[in-house]
């Protein structure tokens, strides 16, 4: 495998590419389908995930590959090693679905049981961030150059990231609990990215997601100096096959 400072990179890189199959299907009205839960999935999230999962086995020979669409089909794998990649190809496919431009693809390597390094690229904006040595950073596609990111620290008037279908209870107890003043709904996991290099505060989510869903952001949130923990503030590990990789709910932050 390669050196951790270049994981994020290369990871990012793949990101990258995969847009290249998945944006031109944006927008076009392209079919919609039902996945045994009911979610929906299209033809870009499956091209997107064959190219990802083509390139990782590329480049990391060996590493056991946790792709979306594949655990949808054949179902979640029964034993992972200490050592293996989550894949999204289209986090946010509802939004996809709409023609709303935020959707990501997802990609995070898991080292026992905690994230150590991810990607997500934003292909509708050609916005990339990535893990890099012991930071974050992030780019346009295309670009070479990297601009460092950080969270921003805790402001006066805080701002979270919500979904779309936040009931108002719900809002209130965020602003009781943490103070929040402001709320934006948005999709996927740019939350994550946006809260990384300090455009926002929280986002906590209680509703169910997979490990796919927040590996890669999680690593880079982190990187960035941000918390993610449990709703209790513990640990968030990943490699949970005996819960078939469903996420507790967690809170993600930024600086203290």
């Amino acid at each position: 495998m390669s050196r951790a400072d270049d994981i994020g990179a290369a990871l990012a890189a793949i990101c990258e590419e995969a847009s290249s199959v998945i944006l031109p299907l944006w927008r076009t009205g392209a079919e919609v389908f039902a996945k045994a839960d009911m979610s929906p999935v299209t033809e870009a999230d499956r091209r997107g995930e064959v190219l990802i999962a083509g390139r990782l086995r590329e480049q990391f020979p060996g590493v056991h590959i946790v792709g979306e669409e594949d655990v949808a089909e054949a179902g979640g794998p029964e034993l992972l090693g200490d050592r293996f990649f989550l894949v999204d190809p289209v986090d946010g496919t509802k939004a996809f679905v709409r023609g709303d431009p935020n959707f990501t693809v997802n990609i995070g390597l898991v080292v026992d049981g905690r994230p150590v390094a991810g990607a997500i690229c934003a292909p509708a904006t050609g916005e990339v961030w990535h893990t890099h040595g012991d930071g974050a950073v992030r780019r346009r596609f295309g670009q070479t150059e990297v601009e460092s990111i950080s969270v921003r620290p805790w402001p006066t008037e805080p701002l979270a990231l919500v979904s779309h279908t936040m009931k108002p209870e719900a809002l209130e107890r965020l602003k009781a609990d943490f103070g929040v003043v402001h709320a934006t709904p948005m999709d996927s996991s740019i939350k994550l990215v946006r809260i990384a290099e300090g455009a926002a505060d929280l986002y906590k989510r209680t509703g169910p997601t997979m490990e796919w869903d927040t590996c890669a952001g999680q690593a880079i949130l982190e990187a960035a100096g941000g918390r993610f923990t449990g709703l209790d503030g513990g640990l968030f590990a990943y490699g949970k096959v005996e819960e078939k990789l469903l996420n507790p709910g967690f809170i993600a932050r930024g600086g203290a």
